[in-house]
């Protein structure tokens, strides 16, 4: 076997040694148990089992003791390579069915001559490696056995379940401490959890999986947003269109998404009609999956001369793309998605003018957001990818125009980007924007794309300035995302506790008692006449439990109303994250309320730095 072509650090080694240290406890407390993969990962290891009889959470501290007592052992890890009869054969001693599937398709499809095998103690386990030198180079204090889940084999849903038990594993005692807290933090801002507390949105499997139903509170916080990149846009010269849901298959045919994208779409709809004649028409028709081919029609629609170029198509479009079931994750990984979309037709000379646009864009409403915690990602072909036809628009010249202009604009716009090769649309170089989620994952939020190709394929065009006919640029840009994707970061970005603006209750009011229901009933009622989202709590609950029911749902202005805030025709106003109550003329908390959420202030929300 090959040697590694990537040199591992001490911390790797430590955290895949550990995964052998655990599957040696394993197979201690659970024998007649069969192994599966167990390679390290960002914050420690984990290793799957087929185990002889389950393992439950408060098996955790004698897997853990047993672990540290092999560390303590100091057990040498020694390094054996078997050419392929005698490795099929130590895998049948070591009577390991998955990894002797596996060692047969690395012989099968990598070219190798020899298994690589580590032993350390009584353990013996098929490895690339790299290791310690033995146990006793691990930290005994820097491990913690994190959680259990399923796995299929290979990811496989087709394949046998098995037990993943996750580890964190880090060099010191204080380190871990602090993934730890880290991971509780991300916890308490999980997306799902909060979405479920603060009924922002449901999944209900009577609607289908990935299929999210927004709640009132959730669809104010989406409509916010949308009505902030609707001002956006439309300060940039945006002009706003609408698409249906359907199309005939035969456009995706067009455009080249299909047969490549058919996987990600739908299965198709057949709808037969009878003629005037008697006879039969089919056609195929497909839920999109995408709204750039419908855009594409509303620009060839109509004639264009160079002088009215650029054209900017903008649409909160909603789309529908077939997700495997077990990569569905809350609102992050669904199945119905409503993208803030817009296409922007150009000539070549205009393209990095616009894309800088885009950029400004995509900065200010990060800005607006406090999102600091992102960077971008030049996706470009790879011309020596042998698939490079199939996976890429053949025309070389154009590839390498294009990434040049993306290139000088992303450089120009002063924001931080890295470039990767290989990873393009299939008609041209993209930039994603890539954020690094509280939980420490990193996610895209957004893509954005030059097309050279789909034009032409659709026979869209503009006049130039001799009178002929020319093919323009189209630059996909969504610098929010999806609905689905961008809210679920903001929540865990804010951990629930959005800004005013974007709250779904901006104030709620309670009266000390019935008596002085009128004047909060007034109070509410010219704060709903200024578009002030404003409830009165009237649950029979007690003082304090209305005001820990409030500060629980992370509502940032709660006003106390009684005998002498009528008298003065003032408020108490508590907001959230502060114990203190101020109390003010109600005309100056309304101003000041009104300036926060004109100004789209970020004055309640907890980011996450």
């Amino acid at each position: 076997m090959q040697d590694a072509t990537v040199v591992k650090d001490d911390l790797y080694k430590i955290r895949h040694s550990l995964a052998h240290v655990m599957a040696q406890a394993v197979l201690e407390m659970r024998p007649d148990s069969r192994l599966g993969f167990g390679p390290p990962i960002d914050n420690g290891f984990y290793y799957d089992f087929i185990l002889s009889e389950p393992l439950v959470e408060k098996d955790f501290k004698e897997l853990e003791k047993r672990m540290r007592k092999i560390i303590n052992q100091d057990q040498a890890f020694e390094e054996e390579n078997l050419p392929y009869d005698d490795a099929m054969a130590r895998l049948d001693d070591m009577g390991e069915p998955y990894k002797k599937e596996y060692a047969q398709e690395l012989f099968d499809t990598k070219g190798i001559d020899s298994l690589r095998f580590y032993r350390n103690g009584p353990f013996l386990d098929m490895c690339e490696g790299p290791h310690v030198p033995s146990t006793k180079a691990i930290p005994g204090d820097g491990f913690k056995i994190r959680s259990l889940a399923g796995a299929y084999w290979r990811g496989n849903s087709d394949n046998v379940m098995m037990t993943r038990i996750y580890a964190w594993a880090y060099p010191s005692k204080e380190e871990l401490k602090q993934a730890i807290q880290a991971h509780e933090e991300a916890l308490r801002r999980d997306h799902k959890k909060l979405g479920k507390e603060l009924s922002l949105f449901r999944i209900d499997d009577q609607v289908g999986k990935g299929l999210p139903l927004w709640m009132p509170n959730g669809t104010v916080v989406r409509d916010q947003l949308e009505a902030y990149m609707k001002e956006l846009e439309f300060r940039d010269g945006y002009k706003r269109v609408a698409t249906p849901i359907l199309a005939k298959t035969k456009l995706y045919h067009t455009t080249g998404h299909l047969p490549y994208y058919k996987e990600g779409m739908f299965p198709f709809m057949e709808f037969k009609e009878t003629t005037r004649e008697g006879g039969e028409v089919v056609e195929e028709y497909v839920i999109k999956p995408m709204n750039c081919p419908h855009h594409h029609l509303i620009f060839g629609a109509e004639k264009h001369s160079y002088r009215d170029l650029p054209i900017r198509l903008a649409e909160y479009g909603m789309c529908h793309r077939y997700e495997e079931s077990g990569s569905l994750s809350g609102l992050l990984r669904v199945r119905g998605m409503c993208m803030n979309d817009a296409h922007i037709y150009c000539t070549e000379e205009q393209i990095e003018e616009e894309f800088l646009k885009v950029m400004k864009m995509h900065e200010t409403l990060y800005n607006k957001l406090g999102i600091k915690n992102y960077h971008m990602r030049l996706s470009t072909w790879d011309p020596e990818d042998p698939k490079g036809k199939q996976k890429y628009v053949d025309n070389p010249e154009a590839w390498e125009r294009t990434q040049k202009l993306v290139r000088s604009a992303m450089e120009k716009s002063g924001l931080p980007f890295i470039e990767v090769k290989g990873e393009a649309a299939f008609y041209g170089p993209k930039i994603d924007f890539q954020f690094k989620s509280v939980t420490g994952r990193e996610e895209t939020a957004s893509t954005n794309q030059l097309d050279f190709a789909v034009p032409e394929r659709m026979s869209i065009t503009y006049t130039d300035s001799n009178n002929e006919e020319q093919y323009p640029y189209v630059i996909h840009r969504a610098p929010a995302g999806t609905h689905e994707r961008f809210v679920a970061f903001l929540i865990e970005h804010f951990a629930g506790a959005f800004p005013t603006w974007l709250s779904p209750l901006q104030v709620q009011v309670i009266t000390v008692n019935d008596a002085f229901n009128d004047y909060a009933e007034k109070l509410i009622s010219e704060l709903r006449e200024n578009l002030v989202r404003a409830e009165m709590n009237s649950a029979q609950d007690s003082m304090g439990k209305k005001i820990r029911n409030a500060i629980k749902a992370k509502i940032p202005h709660v006003i106390v109303i009684g005998e002498k805030e009528v008298e003065t025709q003032s408020v108490t106003v508590r907001r959230y994250g502060s114990e203190e109550q101020n109390t003010v003329p109600f005309a100056e908390f309304k101003e000041d309320l009104l300036r926060r959420i004109r100004d789209r202030e970020l004055d309640a929300a907890r980011i996450h730095g």
